[in-house]
């Protein structure tokens, strides 16, 4: 942190209860180089990574499905969400973190994975980076049936979809996923799956 403008008075810890909710408070210099005092929370959940499974000979790709509480509380009647294969990096780095999520939420194990970029998903309220990944898989890199880990309760459903009805899903609005409708938008752009 070593922008000038800004510093640092107060940092509170509001929940550390699943992640980490803080409360900051600091002086920003604005252009006219007078001093304000603002407060903001910012909430951890530590960094991410997220993957687009294509097969380019079948056109398809693997996505998930499984409730999200927090979609659930705002409007989504089932809470259930279609997404690409995702994870947090805990002490992983990200290529090593996509890898293991793939196997435990898909079944496959991939080994070539190819990042694509790298962007902070919610700026204004969350601290997290979220690594962008894609890979091919194939019906021989199947090692199980996938759904996640038990130990975290997760009950994911694997879907393996036609690339071109995963990518009509976004504007059917089946697919509300934000980081899952950047992986298909740059498949799309980049003709991964032609």
């Amino acid at each position: 942190m070593t922008n000038p403008a800004i510093e640092i008075k107060n940092i509170e810890v509001l929940s550390n209860n699943w992640y980490t909710l803080r409360k900051i408070t600091f002086e920003y210099q604005k252009k006219d180089k007078t001093w304000q005092t603002q407060v903001r929370e910012a909430y951890d959940r530590g960094n991410g990574a997220v993957i687009l499974l294509y097969n380019k000979s079948t056109k398809n790709v693997i996505l998930t499905r499984q409730f999200r509480m927090p979609t659930f509380m705002n409007g989504n009647e089932t809470g259930m969400m279609i997404e690409a294969c995702a994870g947090l990096l805990d002490e992983n780095n990200a290529e090593d973190c996509i890898r293991k999520e793939t196997e435990e939420e898909t079944g496959y194990s991939v080994k070539d994975v190819q990042k694509i970029f790298e962007v902070y998903m919610s700026p204004g309220s969350v601290t997290e980076i979220l690594y962008f990944f894609v890979g091919e898989y194939s019906k021989e890199m199947k090692i199980n049936e996938g759904g996640g880990a038990a130990d975290e309760q997760e009950n994911i459903e694997v879907l393996e979809l036609p690339f071109e009805k995963a990518y009509n899903m976004i504007a059917s609005g089946e697919i509300k996923d934000a980081k899952t409708i950047m992986l298909l938008q740059h498949a799309k752009i980049n003709k991964l799956i032609d």
